[in-house]
C-alpha cells in the first residue's frame, strides 16, 4: 500500500475510532497539564466531559453495524460501540466519585485521572480487538495503569502490599497470555480473529492450537477473577482506594469478557469448550459465594461477590450462542451500574483513613437512619446485585440464565439459580446491619465520623440506582443489543474448527 492510501485509510478511520482517539489524546494532555498546573482542580472536569463526549459518540454509532478500522486491528460501530458505553460510563462515573474522595483522603493527584484515561484507553482497545496483537497491547495499557492506581496510596501498607501483588500475579499471567498467542500464530499462521479458523483448517495443527487457547484462557480468567485464577481480587478490592476499586471491578471485567466473546466467537466451536466454562462458571459461583459469607471486611465480601458475578457472565458464555454473547453483555452493563454505585457508597461511608482496609460490617451499624440516601441507594444496589425482580439485576440474570437453558445447560442454572439464594444472605446482612442495628453499636470513632457526602457524588450514586429501576421497569430497552452478532450485524464466525 502506497503512502498515500495508507494515510487516507488511518484518515478515514479516524471518525469510527474517535472514541479511543480521544480518550489517548486526552490522556497524554492532562499529563502537561499535571506538569505545568499540578493537580489543578479542573483536570477531572475536563476528562470527564471528553469521556461523556465519547459516550455520546458511541450511542450515536451503536445502531450502525460493527465494522474492522486501523487496518483490521479494533472494531467499531454496533457490538464495540456498546462496549465502550459499559467502559466510558464506569470510567466517568468513577471519575466524579474519586473527585472528593481522593481530596477527603489527602491524595486528590492530578496524575490519577491520566492514568483512568490510559487505562480506559487500553480498556476500549482489547473490548474491540480484531487482532491478538490488539488485544495483548489493550490488555497490558490496561494492567500497568492499574496497578499504578492500586498502589496510590504509598503510605499506605496495605495498598503497596495490593500492588505487589497485582503486579507479581498480573505479570505471570500475562507470560502465559503472550505464549497461547504465540502458539495461535504458529497454528494459524495468522494473528486477525476472523482468520484463525481458515488458518487451522489449512495447518492442521490442531494440538498447537488447542494449548494456545488454554493459555489465552488463563489469561482472561485471571483478568475477569474467575476460579481459580482469582486469589488477587480481595487484597487488591481491600487495598485499593475504593472508588478506583469500583472502576477496576467494572471496566476492566467488561472489557476482558468482550474480548473473550470475539475470540469464542470467532475462534472456537461451542461443543469443544462450552463444558470447560461451565466447570469455570460453576466453581466460580460457588466459591466466590461460600467465601463471601465469611467475611467480616465489607470491601473484601464485594471483592468475593464479584468473583461470584463473572460466573454468572460464563454462564450465558458456556450457551455458545448469539443470545448468550449478548446477554453477557447485558450482564456487564447492569453489573457495572451495580458495582459503581456499591463502591461509592461504601467510599462515602469510609472513615477510617486507610481506604476502607478496617471497615467492617459493624461500623455501618444504624448508618441508614444517619444517611437515608445512602441506605435507600444501598437497598437497591443489594437487591440488584442478588438478582431480585423488578430491579435490572433480575432481567440481567434471566438474559444470562435463558440462553444456558436453550443450550441445554438447564443443570448449570439450577446452580447459578441456587448460588443467587446464597448471596442473598450476606448482601441483605449488609442492609440488616444498615438498617436494624442501632448506630450506638458503632465503634466510637465511626459515631464521631460525619460521612459528608457531596452533590457530584450524591448524583452518581442516585443516578446508578435510578438507572437499575429503569432498566428494570423497561426491559424492552435491552432490544437494541439483538443485532450485536450475525451478518447483518458485521460480525459473523468463520468456517469452525474440526
Amino acid at each position: 500500500m502506497e503512502s498515500t492510501e495508507l494515510f487516507g485509510s488511518v484518515l478515514s478511520d479516524m471518525w469510527p475510532g474517535l472514541s479511543i482517539i480521544l480518550v489517548t489524546v486526552m490522556g497524554l494532555v492532562l499529563v502537561v497539564w499535571d506538569a505545568f498546573s499540578n493537580d489543578s482542580k479542573s483536570i477531572p472536569w475536563v476528562a470527564a466531559a471528553s469521556l461523556g463526549i465519547g459516550i455520546v459518540w458511541e450511542a450515536l454509532n451503536v445502531i450502525h453495524p460493527s465494522e474492522a478500522i486501523f487496518f483490521g486491528m479494533i472494531r467499531a460501530g454496533g457490538y464495540a460501540s456498546f462496549v465502550n458505553i459499559v467502559i466510558m460510563l464506569s470510567a466517568l462515573m468513577s471519575i466524579v466519585l474519586s473527585v472528593p474522595y481522593l481530596r477527603r483522603i489527602r491524595h486528590p493527584f492530578g496524575e490519577v485521572y491520566a492514568l483512568i484515561m490510559f487505562a480506559t484507553a487500553g480498556m476500549i482497545m482489547l473490548g474491540t480487538a480484531n487482532n491478538l496483537v490488539s488485544i495483548f497491547v489493550g490488555l497490558e495499557t490496561m494492567s500497568i495503569a492499574l496497578y499504578i492506581l492500586t498502589g496510590l496510596v504509598r503510605d499506605n501498607e496495605g495498598a503497596i502490599e495490593s500492588a505487589l501483588k497485582y503486579f507479581l500475579l498480573g505479570a505471570f499471567s500475562t507470560g502465559f497470555f503472550l505464549f497461547g498467542i504465540a502458539l495461535l500464530y504458529t497454528a494459524t499462521g495468522t494473528m486477525y480473529l476472523p482468520q484463525l479458523s481458515d488458518g487451522l483448517e489449512q495447518s492442521g495443527l490442531y494440538v498447537l492450537f488447542w494449548a494456545g487457547v488454554g493459555l489465552l484462557f488463563i489469561g482472561f480468567f485471571f483478568k475477569v477473577s474467575a476460579v481459580p485464577f482469582h486469589m488477587w481480587t480481595p487484597d487488591v478490592y481491600q487495598g485499593a482506594p475504593t472508588t478506583l476499586t469500583g472502576y477496576m471491578s467494572t471496566s476492566s471485567k467488561a472489557a476482558a469478557f468482550a474480548s473473550l466473546i470475539l475470540v469464542l466467537y470467532y475462534a472456537l466451536p461451542p461443543e469443544r469448550w462450552n463444558l470447560v466454562l461451565a466447570v469455570i462458571a460453576v466453581t466460580t459461583m460457588v466459591i466466590g459465594n461460600v467465601l463471601a459469607l465469611a467475611q467480616r471486611n465489607v470491601k473484601r465480601m464485594l471483592a468475593y461477590s464479584s468473583i461470584a458475578h463473572a460466573g454468572y457472565v460464563l454462564v450465558g458464555l458456556a450457551a455458545g450462542t448469539n443470545e448468550g454473547y449478548t446477554g453477557a453483555l447485558i450482564y456487564l452493563l447492569v453489573y457495572s451500574l451495580m458495582n459503581i454505585g456499591t463502591f461509592g457508597v461504601m467510599a462515602m461511608l469510609e472513615w477510617d483513613g486507610r481506604e476502607g482496609h478496617q471497615q467492617t460490617l459493624d461500623s455501618l451499624a444504624g448508618v441508614a437512619l444517619r444517611k437515608p440516601l445512602l441506605g435507600v441507594t444501598m437497598g437497591i444496589f443489594m437487591f440488584s446485585l442478588m438478582g431480585f425482580p423488578p430491579l435490572a439485576g433480575f432481567f440481567a440474570k434471566l438474559y444470562v440464565f435463558a440462553p444456558a437453558i436453550q443450550a441445554g445447560l438447564t443443570w448449570l442454572v439450577i446452580i447459578g439459580v441456587l448460588m443467587s439464594a446464597v448471596s442473598a444472605a450476606y448482601y441483605l446482612r449488609i442492609l440488616w446491619v444498615m438498617y436494624m442495628r442501632s448506630p450506638e453499636e458503632q465503634p466510637a470513632e465511626v459515631r464521631n465520623a460525619t460521612f459528608p457526602v457531596p452533590a457530584p457524588a450524591a448524583a452518581v450514586i442516585v443516578a446508578c440506582a435510578v438507572l437499575l429501576v429503569i432498566l428494570g421497569l423497561i426491559p424492552g430497552l435491552y432490544e437494541i443489543t439483538g443485532g450485536f452478532f450475525g451478518p447483518s450485524a458485521g460480525i459473523q464466525p468463520t468456517a469452525m474448527v474440526p
